[in-house]
């Protein structure tokens, strides 16, 4: 007897997201270097007085899809690519991109509050504040679902959480605020836009 499975959808958002990212980074690389901090800001990364002084609000936007070097890129894409997908089936592809943009937007604006009366102002770049948006998202979907999403569990999750937050305060060059709030920002705008599949013939459909 033939058994059905249902196939999950393909999730174009996040893997657009992926290749812009990449794309960008190729291009910093071979215009400049995208370790340069000069060249950096030129390109749209984010400095909290070009923000607040100058009104380049583009770039709480434009450094989201910045990285400083191979291996910040590397690491990011990676944690994306893994979990991704799981929350753009879950939210489906607009709501997805939305919470996505939300997220690492949201993280830089946090982050540049807090820091604004530091002495040293640093220069940021990266997608971590959106990917930590991502993993509060699919930390509350899990809950929701009674602990699992698809082939995720909140055990996965929270490992994850606890090894990336560890990482991120025990080395240097690291924006540890911008982490933690895009990991809450995820948690509140999961609330806000994910809803629970319903079950229909023993099989879960995904908005």
């Amino acid at each position: 007897m033939g058994q059905y499975q249902y196939g999950r959808k393909r999730t174009w958002v996040n893997g657009g997201l992926i290749a812009l990212n990449i794309l960008y980074f190729l291009y910093l690389e071979i215009a400049g270097s995208s370790e340069d901090t000069v060249f950096m800001l030129q390109h749209g990364a984010m400095y909290a007085p070009m923000v607040l002084q100058d009104h380049e609000y583009y770039r709480l936007l434009t450094s989201v899809f910045m990285h400083f070097g191979i291996d910040h890129i590397v690491n990011n894409m990676l944690v994306l690519f893994v979990l991704g997908d799981n929350l753009e089936r879950a939210l489906g592809k607009v709501k997805y991109l939305l919470f996505y943009l939300l997220c690492g937007v949201g993280a830089n604006i946090v982050s540049m509050l807090i820091g604004i009366h530091d002495s040293v102002q640093a220069v940021g770049a990266g997608a971590s504040g959106a990917i930590f948006g991502v993993i509060g998202g699919l930390l509350y979907a899990v809950g929701v679902n009674r602990g699992r999403l698809e082939d995720l569990s909140s055990r996965q999750l929270v490992v994850v959480i606890l090894f990336s937050l560890y990482f991120g305060f025990t080395s240097t060059g690291v924006d540890n605020v911008a982490h933690v709030a895009g990991l809450l920002i995820g948690v509140l705008l999961a609330a806000i836009l994910y809803r629970k599949p319903q079950r229909s013939s023993g099989l879960e459909y995904w908005g």
